[in-house]
């Protein structure tokens, strides 16, 4: 166990130092929720006729309705992504110069190209493959990056024993390398969907009505900007912290497979 350590074990002094530095960041971060809650107090943000929409079912339908475009942009942009994925785990000039650009591009900068640039030219897509188009190019360097990480997880001896056999290079990949490779990627494709899922918020640029948009528009609509995205983020909350408790769980899963 030890040989397999990249750093040594921390020592009693070590741990002592951050326990306290965790303890003072913990006190500092409850004390900025405490006064943030005590201004929204002092400016009569907590009273509960402020609240109380809220607890209406049009106002959550309108607010999951924007939820469920969210998960449709966010799975048509996953196909996407992972298929562009595939074809780029192959590693070559082309592939890895892709790689790197899509990695450093803003997601935000390719919205505005498919939503300003492309219509110049005669390309004009609808709302929808202007939100998907661009985050399907930005993910699929991300998901190439993680198809090469599982693929090199998988021990060497497979490839080549499906090689002396006299199956052809792709064979080997599709049916023995890529099956093995899933069950080290799949906590990384979970952890990937929960940014990518964040990164459909960037919809209200091009006017799809996903979450972010929706609680845009209620909010010009009650005058309730503080609550109606402090609800937003809570339902943002919820969802991540549910895919980033999925990936733990199968981490654990694949780390006790592994044992």
């Amino acid at each position: 166990m030890a040989a397999g350590l990249m750093f040594d074990a921390p020592g009693p002094r070590f741990r002592r130092r951050v326990f306290w530095i965790s303890a003072a960041s913990a006190v500092v971060l409850l004390g900025l929720v405490a006064l943030g809650l005590w201004r929204f107090a002092a400016n009569g943000q907590l009273e509960p006729v402020r609240w109380k929409p809220y607890l209406t079912w049009p106002v959550w339908r309108y607010l999951l309705e924007g939820l469920g475009s969210t998960v449709v942009a966010a799975c048509a942009t996953g196909v996407l992504a992972m298929a562009g994925g595939l074809l780029a785990l192959r590693p070559n000039r082309f592939t890895r110069a892709y790689a790197e650009v899509m990695r450093t591009v803003p997601v935000l900068l390719l919205v505005y190209v498919m939503l300003f640039v492309l219509p110049s030219f005669g390309v004009n897509l609808p709302l929808f493959w202007k939100l998907v188009v661009p985050l399907a190019l930005s993910h699929a360097a991300s998901y190439a990056v993680i198809f090469r990480a599982g693929v090199e997880a998988v021990d060497p001896g497979q490839r080549e024993a499906g090689l002396s056999l006299g199956m052809p290079d792709g064979v080997v990949t599709r049916f023995v390398v890529l099956p093995q490779a899933v069950r080290h990627m799949t906590p990384l494709l979970v952890t990937q969907a929960v940014s990518l899922l964040k990164d459909t918020s960037l919809g209200y640029v091009v006017s799809y009505t996903e979450l972010l948009f929706n609680g845009r528009v209620l909010a010009n609509y009650n005058g309730l900007l503080i609550q109606t995205f402090l609800v937003v983020a809570f339902v943002y909350l919820v969802v991540n912290l549910a895919l980033s408790r999925l990936a733990h769980r199968l981490e654990a899963s694949r780390a006790r497979t592994a044992r």
